[in-house]
């Protein structure tokens, strides 16, 4: 078919979009987009994104909120470099779907539906899970050494 031509580079920049926002909010909470307050800067250091965990889950204490802060970016870090690289991308796209509708439920629970659609993770989610059902990812070590021409049936 002719409009399957374009699904590998869509992938492709589904892909490194989604490992984009990963890492980017990475750098956030370390600081390495600015100052706390500066424009375009949602937490500008660490202990700032520990009570924004604190307050999407008031239930644990603060040394649980700085842990699981501790295992969340971990796991962003581990899914972003997943898609990077190309390594396990269904699997690291389910798991960034996850992550986010995690996210979105807590967020939803927390500041309400407005602020569930201000951090556009109805993107991220529908994106992550659109990525892992593409049945060949053409760029990567995996998909290039597999097939030399993209058949997705």
């Amino acid at each position: 078919m002719m409009e399957d031509r374009y699904l590998p580079y869509a992938s492709l920049l589904m892909r490194f979009a989604l490992a984009i926002t990963l890492l980017s909010a990475i750098a956030d909470r370390l600081g390495i987009l600015g100052e706390p307050g500066q424009q375009n800067v949602l937490w500008g250091e660490w202990s700032d994104f520990v009570d924004y965990m604190h307050t999407l889950v008031p239930f644990i204490s603060r040394s649980i909120a700085d842990k699981l802060a501790l295992a969340i970016t971990f796991i962003e870090f581990c899914l972003a470099f997943m898609l990077l690289f190309g390594l396990k991308i269904r699997w690291a796209a389910i798991g960034t779907g996850i992550l986010h509708v995690i996210f979105a439920l807590a967020i939803l629970n927390a500041f309400g539906l407005k602020a569930v659609l201000d951090h556009g993770l109805f993107v991220s989610i529908a994106a992550s899970f659109l990525l892992a059902s593409i049945p060949i990812y053409k760029w990567t070590l995996h998909g290039i050494k597999k097939r030399t021409v993209y058949n997705p049936y």
